[in-house]
């Protein structure tokens, strides 16, 4: 197997002490050998950061499959945080707004040759991937809640930080899904729309994203945000005392 071919499926290794930060984490606060706030607050952020190189690493991957071989070059399907296109955005803000609001804002889009392509289709499912990835760390978050492990093992911390952190991927899921230019919702129909109004659509999406960040510290917009999180997690019997909890315990600076 050539170089090329084996590199999409290769982990960086500036992505494994994400990881390995991660399960330690969740080790000490499932053993209670180290439970404060400290420990649960490297456990979201860890966990949050993996979730935001899979969801920009499902564009990438779907971009592969769709025809986008620059993908494996550029080092996206590594999973590597330090690779993708600007990690200001995708990382720098989405933490940020973590820290200080404790919403799960969508990080910046891999750069993604939409030319060679094979068809629309294919890049409607490259900007539905990274949502979809979301999807999946909720799911896997959300399994233990529904089968009712946190009534039988593991400690009150560990939940907490679990319920907190699968509420930031329900709230990923939730903003990128929003048809607004910049974000994924939009993304995913815009393919299919006059080429003019794709132009246009994308000339105004920064500033159409500022705009909505500023909405979203509104109680009108804020609210409404929140109460699909909610409804989204509650599915996984995650309830918003639980998320409060996590979110409470993230906060350790308080």
């Amino acid at each position: 197997m050539s170089r090329v071919a084996a590199m999409p499926w290769r982990l960086s290794a500036n992505f494994l002490p994400i990881l390995a930060v991660f399960l330690v984490t969740a080790v000490s606060l499932a053993t209670g050998w180290f439970d404060s706030g400290i420990a649960v607050f490297a456990f979201v952020v860890s966990g949050w950061l993996i979730s935001l190189c899979l969801h920009e690493g499902a564009h990438a991957l779907a971009a592969y499959w769709g025809g986008d071989r620059s993908v494996v070059e550029k080092g996206y399907l590594s999973l590597n945080p330090l690779a993708y296109a600007d990690p200001l955005t995708s990382f720098g803000f989405p933490l940020l707004f973590l820290i200080l609001g404790g919403i799960g804002l969508p990080g910046g889009a891999v750069y993604i040759n939409r030319a060679v392509l094979k068809n629309r289709h294919w890049d409607a499912f490259v900007a539905l991937a990274g949502p979809m990835a979301n999807l999946v760390c909720l799911i896997a978050l959300g399994l233990p809640f529904l089968i009712g492990l946190p009534e039988t093992m593991g400690s009150p911390q560990l939940w907490a930080a679990m319920a907190f952190l699968a509420a930031l991927q329900a709230s990923a899921v939730v903003l990128n899904l929003l048809p607004v230019p910049g974000f994924d919702g939009f993304a995913i129909i815009r393919p299919y729309l006059p080429y003019e109004m794709q132009a246009q659509a994308n000339a105004i999406a920064p500033l159409a994203m500022m705009g909505f960040l500023f909405l979203l510290f509104t109680t009108q917009v804020s609210g409404a945000i929140w109460n699909a999180v909610y409804r989204l997690a509650a599915l996984f019997d995650i309830y918003p005392n639980y998320v409060a909890l996590g979110y409470y315990l993230f906060r350790f600076w308080r």
